[in-house]
């Protein structure tokens, strides 16, 4: 292992997801304080003023620029970092995911794939051809790999080609690698040596709102309860009571269990047409299974709630939203990574983020294939996997 700090320049930072993954991505041990890491961020970018501050509170050490992408040349970039180009051993980050996301799909440009954000894709290349860093990580939604979105993504697979990388793209379940969570997420990742990057095995099985066949050789599932239930006697949250029109429906819906209860083909009453709303619609989580996605700007009666009722006011029983602490142990948050602002800005930015041990998985895997880092054997993983599954 290098004893040596390798410089990150990270874009679209966002609250510092992908940031924590890079600066924490040695294993074994699986440690909280990044233990063995070379990789430190030099700098980070991003428009979002409270989600920047969020990050400059968790690390100090790195310069940020709070700056649209689009009016920030490269050369600042480096300059920020103390970096010239060539020397940055990492680009990463996550382009606004907005235009290539299933929320909102009713909106035309959307589903028309002429959303104008779609251009910082363009931004994330024009960085790399100009720093020319070693390799890069990009993640984003899986909406990005959609027929929609072809004429962008096959546009972003050739900009980075045509910069001297030979990316390589795959969507991840989070679930599959031990976050308790079943987010897609796709990342693109590359080499300035033209050699291919090899994504890491999954670690874990167990079903899926897609998958039913389960890899008995794999580790299970984590489940949201197992990753959350030292949590349960935390203090209430301003905002986490569901409340409004659809309140007590919500309180009335099982675990595991949405809107579809309130039809005539469930036991609870016979309000909504089966298939009239989208999933999350009053989506309670079920604690034996991993949470499905959080959301970034979820409505008033979008999921997942917790399973569990708590009484409002008045006494009566509703559903409730998962606090603070839960969402950061979802998103494999460390359970010190401190947010800047209210709930809603709270919920965006961890909504917004990558989960932080799928961001490690792949960043290690990475680190190992340029040799910085010494590969782990697989029951050195099968371990850091079990580990994470009981934080």
């Amino acid at each position: 292992m290098v004893n040596r700090e390798l410089p990150v320049i990270s874009l679209f930072s966002g609250a510092g997801g992908l940031d924590c993954a890079v600066e924490r991505c040695a294993e074994p041990p699986l440690s909280h304080d990044g233990s063995g890491s070379p990789l430190r961020v030099a700098v980070a970018t991003d428009y979002d003023e409270t989600a920047l501050k969020t990050l400059a509170n968790n690390f100090p050490h790195t310069k940020t620029l709070c700056r649209d992408i689009q009016s920030t040349t490269t050369q600042e970039i480096l300059e920020a970092g103390g970096l010239s180009k060539g020397e940055a051993t990492l680009v990463v980050g996550g382009p606004p995911c907005t235009p290539f996301s299933k929320s909102g799909f009713w909106i035309e440009e959307k589903r028309q794939s002429s959303d104008p954000d779609a251009s910082l894709l363009d931004e994330y290349v024009r960085v790399i051809r100009e720093s020319e860093p070693e390799a890069f990580v990009l993640e984003n939604v899986q909406g990005l790999t959609y027929k929609t979105h072809k004429a962008q993504f096959d546009r972003l697979i050739a900009g980075l080609r045509e910069a001297g990388y030979n990316p390589s793209y795959k969507v991840l379940l989070a679930a599959e690698y031990g976050v308790p969570q079943l987010r897609r997420r796709v990342f693109v990742v590359g080499r300035r040596d033209g050699k291919e990057y090899r994504f890491p095995a999954s670690t874990h099985s167990g079903e899926s709102e897609r998958d039913r066949i389960i890899d008995h050789s794999k580790i299970p599932f984590v489940s949201v309860s197992s990753a959350i239930s030292d949590l349960a006697d935390g203090p209430a949250e301003d905002g986490e009571i569901v409340e409004g029109t659809y309140g007590e429906l919500a309180a009335e819906v099982p675990p595991g269990q949405n809107y579809l209860w309130h039809t005539e083909r469930y036991d609870g009453r016979n309000v909504f047409e089966w298939r009239s709303r989208y999933w999350t619609f009053l989506l309670r989580a079920d604690p034996d299974r991993p949470s499905t996605t959080l959301q970034a700007q979820p409505g008033p009666w979008v999921g997942p709630f917790h399973w569990e009722s708590v009484p409002n006011a008045d006494g009566d029983m509703r559903a409730r939203r998962f606090r603070t602490s839960e969402m950061k142990r979802i998103m494999t948050f460390p359970d010190e990574f401190t947010f800047v602002g209210g709930r809603r800005e709270v919920q965006r930015q961890i909504g917004n983020a990558v989960p932080v041990h799928l961001g490690k998985v792949v960043v290690r895997s990475l680190m190992e294939q340029l040799g910085y880092l010494s590969p782990s054997g697989s029951q050195a993983r099968q371990q850091s996997a079990k580990q994470l599954s009981i934080l």
